[in-house]
């Protein structure tokens, strides 16, 4: 076998495994962005400023931060009340509420 061919081979079973492990744009777009709903340290993304990205919420249910979920299903999650009694609930937008001090 040449080198050519085997060059050639080994890029498309590399190719062939990443795609085997990317998602569809299907899977892709079944989810969405959820605000409020990720505990402390387990959000996807925007935590506020001074923050990097995942990881860095610092507050449980921390309103500027996000999480992946199934689409359609943020403002059903369900989620303990607010320490004055009022509901908690995702929003597909970034939230006022529960943000470090």
């Amino acid at each position: 076998m040449s080198n050519t061919a085997k060059t050639l081979a080994v890029a498309g079973s590399v190719a062939a495994a990443l795609a085997a492990h990317a998602p569809t744009s299907a899977e892709a777009q079944a989810k969405e962005k959820c605000f409020g709903v990720s505990l402390a340290g387990k959000n996807d993304c925007a935590a506020g400023p001074g923050t990097t990205c995942a990881g860095t919420s610092t507050v449980d249910y921390q309103g500027n931060a996000w999480t992946l979920v199934p689409a359609g299903t943020c403002a059903d999650i369900e989620l303990p009340a607010q320490a004055d009694g009022t509901p908690r609930e995702g929003s597909l937008e970034e939230l006022s509420r529960d943000l470090p001090a």
